[in-house]
């Protein structure tokens, strides 16, 4: 470890400093190939110019779990065994001290970072991560002008018995870290991969469309009962999708209890957004084949009235809440993984089944 630090010293005195992101697959390992690319350039320092700082990313999980110690970590990872001077493991696992969340553990000793990405949140995710990662870095170096400016008060740090450890900044945070899981989630994922289920309930309007008391009850229902008519047709095709896919985290001690609340509120919270935009898809699919398969002068004689488009906007909110049950029937059809994506503690399980 002495002599890694010293080829290190001597690089950063002269020559150049390697860096290598660790990154798990998804998310952490997308946004370590953009910040690698871009990262020489943003760590390159005038007062020393002839530095050179090159950067490399591999995709492999090795974090078991999420609350492992940060001396599990070290050894598990082994940084100084790695040819590149420091190395920065991003993983998507939420880390945290108590309540709080963490976003960074740092060792000097070892040249070593941990970041966990959904400490920083669900919004501008990209930049807050380069933010820590220079962070770090800067702390494994020992050089404070590396560090982005406000850096250092924006994220609360504490001394450990293997480094510092760096928390989520002030405000929210518990809100922050399980927005950061949902993004990691990808729930826009959730909407291509359930192609079956958008085809069943596409279908399943379709058929409603043909029958003129589908037309009668548009017309008579009333925003009201619309609107819990498509509340309900949500709920239960996230329902069906939790209980049929066996996404629920159930916890197995006492221990684990805050954890599956943590994990199970991450996973509805990405089933419904991934749901609602299903949703909407859904609305507009049926809305251009209403309007194209259902003139005013079929429709004005069954409701008795001159027809506009709000009639045509009323009948398929209609029809999407109906196909939207349809398509939760479908979504027995899915493939598992598919769905599956959407569960924080499901993808753990089949982490740990990986390594």
């Amino acid at each position: 470890m002495n002599e890694h630090l010293q080829g290190v010293q001597s690089s950063a005195a002269g020559e150049q400093v390697s860096v290598l992101f660790i990154a798990d697959p998804g998310t952490p390992a997308a946004l370590a190939e953009r910040i690698a690319e871009y990262l020489p350039q943003r760590l390159q320092s005038r007062d020393r110019p002839e530095r050179r700082w090159t950067t490399c990313v591999r995709r492999k999980p090795y974090l078991p779990d999420e609350q492992a110690d940060f001396a599990d970590v070290i050894d598990t990872v082994d940084p100084s065994s790695e040819a590149e001077d420091i190395v920065v493991y991003l993983t998507d696992l939420p880390r945290r001290e108590d309540t709080l969340p963490v976003v960074a553990d740092v060792s000097a000793d070892y040249l070593f970072a941990l970041i966990s990405v959904p400490g920083v949140g669900g919004v501008y995710i990209e930049r807050r991560v380069r933010t820590v990662t220079e962070l770090a870095i800067a702390c494994v170096l020992g050089e404070p002008e590396l560090m982005p400016p406000g850096a250092a008060r924006r994220f609360p740090c504490v001394q450990i018995e293997d480094g510092i450890r760096y928390f989520a900044p002030s405000g929210l945070r518990r809100l922050r870290l399980l927005s950061g899981m949902v993004r990691a989630n990808r729930p826009w994922r959730l909407v291509t991969g359930l192609s079956k289920v958008l085809v069943g309930a596409f279908a399943t309007g379709a058929i409603a469309l043909a029958t003129d008391t589908i037309w009668l009850f548009a017309d008579t229902m009333g925003p009201w009962r619309m609107s819990a008519a498509t509340i309900l047709s949500i709920v239960a095709m996230i329902l069906w999708l939790i209980l049929d896919h066996e996404l629920w985290e159930r916890p197995k001690s006492p221990t684990e209890r805050d954890r599956s609340v943590l994990y199970n509120t991450a996973t509805v919270a990405t089933l419904v957004i991934g749901v609602v935009i299903l949703h909407v898809a859904l609305f507009c699919l049926l809305l251009f084949t209403t309007c194209l398969a259902l003139p005013p002068e079929l429709l004005s004689p069954v409701l008795g009235r001159a027809v506009n488009f709000s009639d045509y906007l009323t009948l398929t909110w209609l029809l999407a809440s109906i196909a939207t049950i349809g398509g939760a029937l479908g979504s027995g059809l899915e493939d598992d993984a598919a769905v599956k994506e959407a569960a924080y503690g499901v993808r753990q399980r089949q982490r740990i089944e990986e390594m």
